[in-house]
């Protein structure tokens, strides 16, 4: 057998340099395709563009060799990859727009790429500035406070906003912030904490039905708790898509922490008793049910779902061709439907791809947290794979109707900085507990017998 003494693992810096660089020119790839498409030409700012995005993308990957040089080595390039792509279809929508409305038309891409480097900067802070994960266990209840206060400002009557039947933003100083992006991380965090703390007790086996241990009567109180607040998310600030992704947060990360499945159980139960109770009491629920199963009865109500579902069947198996499409015609193609503006230009194969890339960002938190050797920092590495699992699925089940249409973002893709922000520093953590994860152990030193000092008692 080979032994594993001074296995030192590797540190495959120079794989993710190459899948950096790869992502990049994908990204810069897709924006010049945009040009060649929809205006027979290369656009003028090919140079630059392609510089800043670089310059992005190569400052990253330096920090993250520096400062976390065992850290898994496809993460940021994938994040690198789906922002440069989503980058690209923000302009397209830009040309359009611009094309339709002339010169006063708004436009995004060059604020997305400003809130790409905003993300960036925090992405590298993370790295620099936390050494050691381990250390915000001892803000377990303070980022709980915190998560609680961000999601409860859009529902201050000055700073809270109410868009598109939802109130889930603040304007302050003329910008506009969605507080539950950076909730997800704060809550993430308590939820790590807080379980590995408490999870002896919760695994605790009530009694057994239809072959399955429930959790004691007594030890339902977190989990009422969770439930209570996804509701409360629902019925103040009418946002079913939050209410469902910190719901199934912390119900996975109670199951991974107890390993019991009473737990998917009893939260399968009270999610449908939650949903059902939203469908009665709340039009708005109402309605995104009505137009995810009827959305033809009525096209001027539900004429996004319908501009939707149009933009992706003219997009067939290889799309249109980036350029080639009409994706604006589809209401916030640019945000919430970015999915469909990507499955109109690239096909239902360029969609599928970009959700294996997803898969694969999820499958690399996962293996990050399998091998992490610290409680704390497996959970906390499950609650942000299992984020972005759960935002992805809201996001995409509702373009595609497979659930009805909440009101998330797509990671990395869709315009808007609270999200991308938020995304760029899940992606940094995400690095920082990997690295520890896959650093060499510390060497243990050889304690000898007092009697024989050349014989070692163990190491």
């Amino acid at each position: 057998m080979t032994s594993l003494i001074g296995f030192v693992p590797r540190k495959r810096r120079n794989i993710e340099l190459f899948l950096v660089v790869f992502a990049l020119a994908i990204g810069l790839a897709a924006y010049a395709s945009v040009g060649l498409g929809a205006n027979d030409k290369v656009p003028a700012d090919i140079v630059t563009y392609g510089g800043g995005l670089a310059a992005l993308g190569l400052l990253s990957h330096i920090v993250v060799r520096l400062r976390a040089p065992y850290a898994d080595p496809v993460l940021l390039p994938m994040a690198l990859l789906l922002n440069g792509l989503g980058l690209a279809m923000i302009h397209r929508i830009d040309l359009a727009n611009l094309a339709d409305h002339g010169p006063h038309a708004k436009t995004f891409a060059a604020q997305q790429l400003i809130w790409m480097t905003l993300g960036i900067g925090l992405f590298v802070a993370v790295l620099l500035l936390l050494r050691d994960h381990r250390r915000l266990q001892a803000f377990t209840y303070t980022a709980g406070a915190a998560g609680l206060v961000l999601l409860l400002l859009p529902l201050l009557p000055v700073v809270g906003m109410d868009i598109n039947g939802a109130r889930i933003w603040i304007h302050v100083a003329g910008f506009s912030f969605q507080p539950g992006e950076i909730a997800k991380i704060s809550l993430a965090l308590f939820f790590a904490g807080y379980l590995v703390v408490k999870r002896d007790a919760l695994a605790l086996a009530g009694r057994r039905v239809l072959g399955v241990d429930l959790p004691r009567g007594r030890d339902l109180g977190p989990i009422l708790l969770a439930w209570l607040a996804s509701l409360g998310i629902l019925v103040f600030q009418r946002d079913l898509g939050s209410s469902l992704l910190f719901f199934g947060l912390f119900v996975v990360l109670l199951y991974v922490a107890t390993e019991r499945p009473g737990w998917l159980v009893v939260g399968a139960v009270l999610f449908s008793v939650g949903a059902y109770f939203g469908y009665l009491a709340f039009g708005h629920v109402r309605e995104r049910v009505d137009g995810w199963l009827h959305p033809f009865s009525n096209i001027d109500q539900y004429y996004q779902i319908v501009q939707g579902m149009y933009g992706l069947a003219w997009g067939g198996i290889l799309g249109q061709g980036l350029g080639q499409g009409r994706p604006n015609l589809t209401p916030y193609s640019y945000s919430d439907f970015i999915a469909a503006s990507m499955g109109e230009e690239l096909g239902l194969t360029g969609l599928m791809a970009i959700i294996v890339v997803y898969g694969l960002i999820v499958e690399r938190g996962l293996r990050t947290a399998l091998i992490c050797r610290d409680s704390f920092g497996k959970l906390m590495a499950v609650g942000l794979a299992v984020a972005f699992a759960l935002q992805v699925f809201i996001v995409i089940g509702g373009v595609t109707r497979l659930i009805p249409l909440t009101g998330l973002t797509t990671p990395f893709l869709s315009y808007g900085g609270s999200s991308l922000v938020a995304n760029w520093m899940m992606i940094g953590l995400l690095l920082r507990i990997s690295d520890h994860a896959r650093q060499p152990a510390p060497e243990a030193k050889p304690i000898v017998s007092e009697d024989d000092p050349t014989q070692v008692v163990r190491l």
